[in-house]
């Protein structure tokens, strides 16, 4: 049963029930969101972070800072309708406005079960040259996103989204780990 629907940002959210999800990994999402504000790659905590949970998917919520995320701060999407816009979630926070893009991108890839995007625009500029960079600006959390972010993880799993950030993509959280380091290594 509905309890309630928001919209939010360009894509409009019901949720099945306002509890927290029990996703037993969250100590893998506070590690790499440690990892990320000891190292200083997020800008005042920006971004999100979402992993495959079966066939849904765990993502941060709207305005919450990765350095201090908590199990309250995880939203589990239950489905995304990209013809409608439409997310179906758990949680008791709105979900990140990057939603559809990860849902997107980890049902085209089956090699892909979780998504780090840093909104670091400093070290986005950083790295471009270095890795693949979307061919066009386009406005986030879009389709239009989705299909810009598809064509340029076809040259790596970590790439540079245009005027926005670094989108890292791995099969889990461990790998998405490695490939920070590698670029904290190098850069």
């Amino acid at each position: 049963m509905i309890e309630r629907h928001q919209t939010i940002g360009s894509f409009r959210t019901f949720f099945s029930a306002g509890e927290t999800s029990s996703y037993p990994q969250l100590i893998e999402i506070n590690a790499i969101c440690r990892t990320l504000d000891k190292n200083h790659l997020t800008e005042q905590g920006k971004g999100s972070i979402s992993v495959a949970y079966g066939n849904r998917i765990l993502i941060n919520g709207k305005d919450i800072r990765l350095s201090t995320i908590g199990q309250d701060d995880l939203v589990e999407i239950i489905d995304y309708d990209p013809i409608k816009n439409t997310v179906f979630a758990i949680g008791k926070k709105n979900p990140h406005e990057e939603t559809p893009v990860h849902w997107i991108v980890q049902r085209a890839r089956h090699d892909i079960h979780a998504v780090v995007l840093l909104s670091n625009q400093t070290l986005a500029e950083s790295l471009q040259g270095s890795l693949p960079l979307t061919e066009k600006e386009t406005p986030p959390g879009t389709l239009d996103q989705a299909k810009e972010i598809l064509k340029s993880l076809r040259n790596g799993k970590t790439i540079v989204i245009r005027n926005q950030g670094v989108f890292f993509t791995g099969f889990n959280l461990k790998e998405i780990e490695e490939s920070i380091e590698k670029i904290r290594r190098e850069g």
